[in-house]
């Protein structure tokens, strides 16, 4: 009879892809804070129940840590948006992106070539959208 080694770790496809580095060192950071923080707020509770000297101190350490743990979940927000900014990845109100598929579908029809320059033939004025290199 022959065993198969099995592996502890199995390999499964991901449904989305992997934060960025810089991304999930801030999120892991967030989350070590914020639970640092709830455990002080519970120490606090437990010390003002028991009555004891030392919930006065906790309490102002976990207003502290409260606004640092707030600080921290923002600096994860900024993070991935500056991440998204170096990057490339382009986002676009919907708004101008519909407006600009709308021009673009006039001149169509109307059987004009559509050129960057031209704008669509449309009269109206055309803001440019920023645009990543290479995309």
């Amino acid at each position: 009879m022959e065993f198969e080694r099995q592996s502890v770790w199995e390999t499964e496809t991901a449904d989305r892809p992997r934060l960025p580095d810089p991304v999930r060192a801030a999120a892991v950071r967030a989350v070590l804070i914020v639970s640092l923080a709830l455990i002080e707020a519970m120490m606090a509770v437990i010390f003002a129940a028991g009555h004891t000297w030392l919930s006065a101190p906790m309490l102002l350490f976990t207003v502290l840590t409260s606004v640092v743990a707030s600080w921290s979940v923002l600096d994860v927000w900024v993070t991935r948006q500056v991440w998204n900014q170096r990057n490339g990845v382009v986002s676009s109100p919907s708004s101008a992106a519909r407006a600009l598929r709308r021009e673009r579908r006039r001149a169509r029809r109307a059987g004009r070539p559509v050129t960057r320059e031209s704008g669509g033939g449309s009269r109206r004025t055309h803001h440019h959208i920023p645009r990543a290199h290479g995309a």
